[in-house]
């Protein structure tokens, strides 16, 4: 008997059946409700929207808009992750410090932390606020990780000999840390696409993609949701890879 094995990648057979039962379920809806299609619009015309949509300027500057604050949360987050991480592996007084405010990021619900950020921040900053936010906990706590992780006996080696900090740095410690901190981006990315624009729904900054989500759902176009919901999937696949891809190619560069 063949074994089976876990796989990934994503399979054009899979994509084409969950289409087609997409469909089904689409020409299911309208045939037993009068306005079934305002429930469940079918692919092709959420494809057909999507088209409709692409050409015009509103919609790229939504995207941009959108994209600029997640992003821009996310890479502030990794920033600042990185540096508490090292701070906090250097002292216990900054770990323990930091402890209480990692827990509580981790624990307290997302919609919280966007209902009392809309008290202190214009909404169009909201998804950047919220997208650092709930990147930092997994960023600091794998890098954090990734630096305990770091070979004892080559760092004892290295303060024999008196090797600089800049080559221990580069020798032991990104190979030790970039391993971790490429799975806490894959998972981070994930969630600042998420949280963003949960917080851009509930917050509503004009001419963003929240908004634009928002909008379909209090007039039932649902074609609109599904084309805007397959923008936001494709762009979220297209900032994961390129940023993952930059990751193995630091690391690349330091075992050389």
């Amino acid at each position: 008997m063949k074994k089976a094995t876990a796989h990934n990648r994503i399979r054009l057979w899979a994509v084409v059946v969950w289409l087609l039962l997409w469909q089904g379920a689409s020409m299911v809806f309208a045939r037993l409700w009068p306005h079934g299609h305002l429930l469940l619009s079918s692919p092709v015309e959420a494809l057909t929207r999507l088209a409709e949509l692409s050409v015009t300027v509103a919609f790229w500057r939504a995207v941009g808009s959108s994209a600029a604050h997640i992003f821009g949360g996310f890479l502030l987050s990794c920033a600042l992750g990185v540096v508490l991480a090292a701070a906090s592996a250097c002292s216990c007084a900054v770990q323990e410090l930091l402890y209480p405010l990692v827990a509580a990021v981790k624990a307290v619900p997302v919609v919280s932390f966007i209902i009392l950020a809309l008290v202190w921040l214009d909404a169009s900053q909201l998804s950047l606020f919220i997208s650092a936010l709930m990147v930092f906990p997994p960023v600091y706590l794998n890098v954090l990780a990734g630096i305990g992780s770091a070979d004892a006996q080559l760092l004892e080696m290295a303060q024999v000999f008196r090797v600089p900090f800049s080559r221990q740095l580069r020798g032991i410690y990104l190979p030790a840390v970039l391993p971790h901190f490429r799975s806490a981006a894959s998972l981070a990315l994930g969630l600042c696409w998420k949280a963003g624009l949960a917080a851009e729904v509930i917050g509503l900054p004009v001419g963003s993609m929240g908004e634009a989500l928002y909008n379909a759902k209090v007039y039932y176009e649902t074609s609109d949701l599904f084309a805007w919901t397959a923008v936001i999937v494709v762009i979220s696949l297209v900032f994961e890879k390129l940023f993952l891809y930059l990751v193995d190619w630091t690391a690349g560069k330091a075992v050389m």
